[in-house]
Parts: structure tokens; sequence; C-alpha cells
């Protein structure tokens, strides 16, 4: 079993800049592939971005792309999520989630929810207008 917390979310203002980070237990986050997703009020929870086990890879919903950059520290089991240039419509719930069965995901798999296994409580990041 693995767990994931997130963290770093909050109120910014539009235009700023935010750092959320996903910090995993257990010995075996190196092998997951891993991603973020958000959920707005209302909606369904929708796919932000995807990173490799090794961290070469990644892949971006094209709202986000250009503006969010993920990484991951395989020595520190964390991932991260940049996220620059924020806009009021990224106000969400993001979540982290963990892959145990795949390094890499496909442009198919990796939006979707049930390529993963493990999922955090999610971090609130409000941007005001």
């Amino acid at each position: 079993q693995v767990q994931l917390v997130e963290s770093g979310g909050g109120l910014v203002q539009a235009g700023d800049s935010l750092r959320l980070s996903c910090a995993a237990s257990g010995r075996t986050f190196s092998t997951y592939g891993m991603g973020w997703f958000r959920q707005a009020p209302g909606k369904e929870r929708e796919f932000v971005a995807a990173i490799s086990d090794s961290g070469v890879g990644t892949y971006y919903a094209g709202s986000v792309k250009g503006r969010f950059a993920i990484s991951r520290d395989n020595a520190k089991n964390t991932m991260y999520l940049q996220m620059n240039s924020l806009k009021p419509e990224d106000t969400a719930v993001y979540y982290c989630a963990a892959d145990k069965d795949r390094g890499t995901c496909t442009t198919r798999t990796c939006p979707d929810t049930a390529t993963y296994d493990y999922w955090g409580q999610g971090t609130q990041v409000t941007v005001s207008s």
C-alpha cells in the first residue's frame, strides 16, 4: 500500500505561481508512473500532467501545457507540480496519483483515472481574478 500526501495549495491571484508537492510512502516510488489531476466544484476530475518512473517522460493536458511543469525526485519520494501564470479557471482540488503497474503511460492511458491505483487526499488551489 502506498500513501500519497499533497501539499502546497493555497489562495493566490491570477498570474501568480504555486508549487505543489506529493510525498509518497514506501520503497517503490521510483518504479511508479505518477500523475496530477484536478477537480473543480461540480465538474469531473480531469487530467493535468503525468511523469514516467524515471522522470524523463512527461505529458500535459493542453490547458496547462507551457504553464505547468511536472517533476519528481525519486531520492526524496516526492513529485512536484510547478504552476505558473495561474488563471481563475485553474481553481480546483489537485490530486496526485500513482500507477503501480506501469512506469510509463501513453497519451491514451495517462489521462484515464482508471490507470492509477493510489490517490492522495487532495490540496485546494484557489486563483482569484
